[in-house]
């Protein structure tokens, strides 16, 4: 008796563990300050799912998100779904109709640039592709967050947080905070 009330324990302890791991990912979580200090810098993981924040204080906040594709690979051209990775700025931001807010990245940059030709003359991609463009952090359509809680990735090449995380981070990131996108 004693062997199975410590099997059955072990039992719930790893599906409470596996089900507090879940639960922990699809809420934002936040340091106990009202806003960032100083300097912001974004960091988005795709293999996590995670956009966090880091200030002169070091981490501020982490957001669930979600991306383009289900490969979660390096953009190589336009059309083809993928978040780009690399270091990026923000260069606007603006209120849109159907995503909440809308924070444009400078893809393509010029390392963009030199892996897209790259992946040309080793003939990974169409001669005449095009490495694409407009990609930025953004909402989702009105009643749509769950595609965030359940992480189904279904934008072009961009990353999608709910809305509410969206404004959060609207109020605070500014033109030429740094966005650095791994996988």
């Amino acid at each position: 008796m004693k062997r199975y009330l410590i099997l059955v324990s072990l039992f719930l302890g790893s599906v409470f563990a596996e089900a507090h791991n879940y639960t922990a990912k699809k809420y934002k979580l936040v340091r106990n300050t009202s806003k960032p200090v100083g300097i912001v810098s974004i960091v988005i993981d795709k293999t996590d799912y995670e956009l966090s924040v880091f200030d002169d204080l070091g981490w501020y906040a982490t957001y669930p998100v979600v991306f383009g594709n289900n490969s979660l690979a390096d953009k190589k051209m336009q059309g083809d779904r993928n978040t780009p990775e690399g270091i990026f700025h923000i260069t606007s931001k603006r209120v849109h109709d159907k995503w909440c807010r809308f924070l444009a990245i400078d893809y393509p940059t010029k390392e963009s640039y030199e892996k897209f030709n790259e992946r040309k003359k080793k003939g990974e991609i169409p001669a005449n592709a095009s490495i694409g463009g407009g990609i930025g952090i953004h909402g989702t359509w009105p009643h749509e967050e769950v595609s965030i809680d359940k992480y189904l990735n279904w934008t072009l090449g961009c990353i999608s947080m709910k809305n509410e995380d969206v404004l959060d981070l609207y109020s605070f990131a500014i033109p030429g905070t740094k966005v650095t996108i791994r996988h």
